[in-house]
């Protein structure tokens, strides 16, 4: 069941990570699959960091129709409108990924998310509700 929806959400999940050069993990961020659904605001605040930049720490709620998130392809292509760093990343073989909180984070109009739960309510498989950290936008993030 399709509950409609204002706004597409890309989801993307992190890969294992190579060792750089001083031996810290490098992640790249791959697009796995889109969402149709609402985003409502929860609750946060601006406030201001010891050095006085000013800093959005607000939670949100994604809901949107049931999907599957297990066993999704990492090879999907992704919604040009949602570009982060306009790099196109494509895998030679058909990986598979299970979604969770720890591997993803969710993109809408530019601005990234944290994913903190991915919500079936009561396992009945009608909508799923996402829950968000807003951490921010643009590139490098």
């Amino acid at each position: 069941m399709m509950i409609g929806g204002n706004v597409t959400a890309l989801i993307q999940v992190k890969d294992e990570g190579k060792k750089n050069a001083i031996g810290e993990r490098e992640h790249e961020w791959t697009d796995v699959i889109d969402f149709l659904g609402w985003l409502d605001y929860q609750g946060g605040q601006n406030s201001y960091s010891t050095y006085d930049a000013k800093v959005q720490e607000t939670t949100h709620v994604f809901i949107c129709g049931f999907q599957n998130c297990k066993q999704l392809s990492k090879k999907w292509v992704c919604n040009p409108f949602n570009f982060i760093n306009g790099v196109i990343k494509s895998t030679s073989q058909d990986e598979k990924v299970d979604l969770t909180s720890e591997n993803a984070r969710m993109v809408i109009d530019g601005n990234i998310y944290d994913i903190l739960l991915i919500d079936d309510p009561m396992r009945m498989h009608k909508h799923l509700e996402i829950y968000l950290k807003y951490v921010g936008g643009g590139l490098g993030v």
